[in-house]
């Protein structure tokens, strides 16, 4: 029997009834815009922390509260997830609530590991299940207008060359509240298939500047830009990548780069770089994509094209709209007609596959060869 025997058929109508798995920030804020819509009830909420579990309930009052999201998965009235864990814990409770016939909306990255991708795609696939990855971009209407009206049209001619940054990001400089372990926070819950290692407030806190956890500030902001370049490209075959940078500012024991540069190349002729530094007083995202004809420059509230010439105006387009609502409305959408969404599980994980190969780069010190369509590294 595969899940989707066993999972009620949602009509046009029908309230979605979702559980959050993971209440930290990012959680509280999703799981918000999921009430935002109106057509969501949520019945169930767990996390690790009890503090942070009965701050989601301020959210979802009436819900059932979980520490072991197997527990969660066992209602039978839920029909749909949102994980918002560390990284460390997505491949797991995605396979996990594929296989207990619940749609899934997974934060990105959609990976710890580059083997842990191809995995999860097979539980969507297997158990037939709507599995969107939070790379909200994909929905944001400004960004399809940009895709539509300028990539797609040729407006840039031959693009050659990709630019995204994403400076000075505050998630990656998170402090620990706390020197003790609170009592009603399971560590070695938390901990889960990360090798033992006694109570380290910033290893829970400030997750994302540990490698055991987080992929640092690549898998963490670069998945989101090179998964809008795959979306303006419809390329995502990365063949090599390089990369340099390091612990240079915080010595705070953190085993992520604060500073880090990357380069992919892919087989149609084109690269595509990352840039990130948490060095203080540099802010700044955005991706610049380079053509022969023009440059198109976009961040998650406008964009701005620039046709070759001299004198030549750029067009501005401004947007005030958050995209994961969007994001949240199409995966709704989705669960009740069957249709992949917009951050499909596939195009999640090979956004993140081309953030790891630059990770892998990184700690392996050397230019990585990948084969993107067996999605092999080659060997040296």
């Amino acid at each position: 029997m595969t899940a989707s025997s066993y999972s009620r058929v949602l009509g046009a109508n029908d309230r979605v009834h979702l559980g959050l798995i993971g209440c930290g920030g990012r959680g509280r804020s999703v799981i918000g815009t999921f009430i935002e819509t109106g057509s969501v009830q949520v019945d169930a909420v767990c996390d690790i922390y009890g503090d942070r579990i009965d701050r989601a309930l301020q959210k979802a009052a009436g819900a059932k509260s979980h520490r072991d999201h197997r527990k969660l998965l066992e209602m039978k009235e839920l029909d749909a997830v949102l994980i918002a864990t560390p990284d460390h814990w997505h491949a797991l409770t995605a396979i996990d609530a594929l296989n207990a016939g619940k749609d899934v909306y997974v934060e990105k990255p959609l990976t710890l590991k580059i083997e842990e991708g191809s995995e999860i795609v097979k539980a969507a696939r297997v158990n037939n299940r709507i599995c969107q990855v939070g790379m909200q971009q994909r929905s944001g209407p400004h960004y399809i207008q940009a895709k539509e009206e300028y990539i797609k049209a040729g407006k840039l001619g031959k693009i050659t060359l990709a630019r995204t940054w994403w400076h000075g990001n505050g998630a990656h400089l998170m402090k620990a509240p706390l020197a003790e372990k609170p009592s009603n926070l399971d560590w070695a819950r938390y901990l889960g298939p990360v090798k033992w290692r006694e109570w380290d407030p910033p290893q829970y806190f400030n997750f994302r500047a540990y490698l055991d956890f987080g992929g640092g500030q690549v898998t963490d902001l670069f998945t989101h830009w090179i998964d809008v370049v795959h979306m303006f490209m419809d390329q995502d075959n990365p063949t090599a990548a390089v990369a340099s940078g390091g612990v240079y500012h915080y010595k705070d024991g953190r085993t992520a780069p604060d500073t880090i540069n990357l380069l992919l190349e892919y087989p149609a002729e084109w690269t595509a770089t990352f840039e990130a530094t948490l060095a203080p007083g540099i802010t700044g995202a955005g991706v610049e994509m380079c053509g022969t004809e023009g440059r198109l420059f976009i961040t998650r509230s406008r964009f701005e094209f620039t046709p070759v010439g001299k004198g030549a105006q750029p067009v501005v387009v401004k947007s005030e709209r958050d995209q994961t609502i969007d994001h949240v409305e199409n995966f709704l959408e989705c669960c009740r007609t069957r249709k992949l969404p917009n951050g499909d599980v596939y195009i999640g994980h090979r956004s993140a596959q081309a953030s790891h190969l630059g990770n892998i780069a990184y700690v392996q010190k050397r230019r990585i060869k990948f084969n993107p369509d067996r999605e092999e590294i080659l060997p040296l």
